[in-house]
């Protein structure tokens, strides 16, 4: 039997790929999935604003007083390998690069044109199998319109996929008005892969305290449905891979996903939850139920229930939530 399968052109022995999470955050930890049996790694992402922090900071500290009186030009020497906050980052994914024998990903998550650019050359300067673009951005100003989130979003693909070598995907945010030309365009525009979705952050309100919280929940398998569905509808019908993300918590969600039409499956949560070793559970589980059922692969359920195999799949899925709403029967109430 086969597991193997191919992600943004990479070969892996299988399709089960760790996530970005503080997991993938330091050398050791990538180690131990490596162990655990991941097929790749997404290193921890590196943010922009991050980065723009630690230079602030950096400046404001080694600058204060400086050239205060005459004998003192500055406080301290240059440091010439600190590369605007970024070197222990680069550091790590070199290090995890050449010392793991599975790919690493990187992991960027931007906010400006040069940032995206500039941190992705220096990402695959320093090793990186390939660049996930991890773009979150909720805009709130009424006058920037859908076309133009979406002309920022494949702007960004373009430049980021014109200046590396390295294949380039992208995790989108699932809330677009019309996914497939979204996803058709960034394509076009170079990406080798899509991540299918990051996950929206929204805070809430104590009312004990009247005060803004956060919060950083788990997934569970709740979510697999979004993220099912436009694998389903977006197999075959673009010519990139198809990572699915969120929602994994057992082997049934790697295999329905894998039957959507997914190349390979992202989990993180599971992950956390479990720890490294979980990889392994989840491997076994799809490995016996392809036996199972007589499946001799991977390759060989791949898409075997995506919407390709249904004509007007649109009228279907109109038809399926009209009948959802209409033939639902309430249970009894509870007395």
């Amino acid at each position: 039997m086969s597991l193997a399968t191919r992600y943004l052109g990479l070969p892996l022995a299988h399709p089960i790929v760790a996530a970005a999470s503080p997991l993938t955050a330091t050398l050791d930890g990538m180690r131990r999935l490596e162990d655990a049996g991941a097929a790749a790694v997404v290193m921890s992402s590196l943010y922009e604003e991050q980065l723009r922090a630690e230079d602030t900071a950096y400046a404001q500290y080694t600058e204060h007083g400086s050239n205060s009186q005459a004998e003192a030009g500055s406080y301290f020497p240059e440091l010439t390998g600190y590369d605007e906050g970024v070197s222990g980052h680069l550091e790590t994914l070199r290090c995890a690069s050449e010392s793991l024998s599975i790919p690493v990903i990187a992991s960027l998550n931007g906010t400006t044109s040069e940032g995206w650019v500039g941190h992705a050359r220096a990402l695959e300067q320093a090793g990186a199998a390939a660049i996930e673009l991890n773009v979150y951005s909720v805009p709130v100003d009424p006058a920037v319109s859908g076309a133009e989130v979406e002309r920022r979003t494949v702007q960004i693909v373009r430049e980021v996929a014109g200046s590396v070598r390295v294949p380039v995907a992208i995790k989108l945010m699932p809330y677009f008005s019309s996914m497939p030309h979204i996803a058709a365009e960034l394509v076009r525009a170079g990406a080798n892969g899509l991540v299918l979705f990051n996950r929206f952050y929204a805070p809430d309100i104590d009312l004990a305290t009247l005060q803004v919280t956060r919060a950083l929940p788990l997934s569970t398998a709740a979510e697999l449905p979004l993220s099912l569905v436009w694998i389903a509808l977006l197999s075959r019908r673009v010519a990139c891979s198809l990572a699915a993300s969120r929602g994994v918590e057992t082997e049934v969600e790697v295999i329905k996903y894998l039957l959507a039409g997914a190349d390979v499956v992202t989990t993180a949560s599971a992950l956390l939850r479990h720890g490294p070793q979980y990889i392994a559970t989840l491997r076994d589980g799809l490995a016996r139920w392809l036996d199972a059922n007589r499946f001799d692969s991977v390759d060989a359920i791949r898409g075997l229930k995506d919407a390709t195999h249904v004509e007007q799949v649109d009228a279907l899925l109109r038809a399926q939530y009209v009948s959802a709403l209409t033939e639902y029967l309430p249970g009894k109430l509870v007395q």
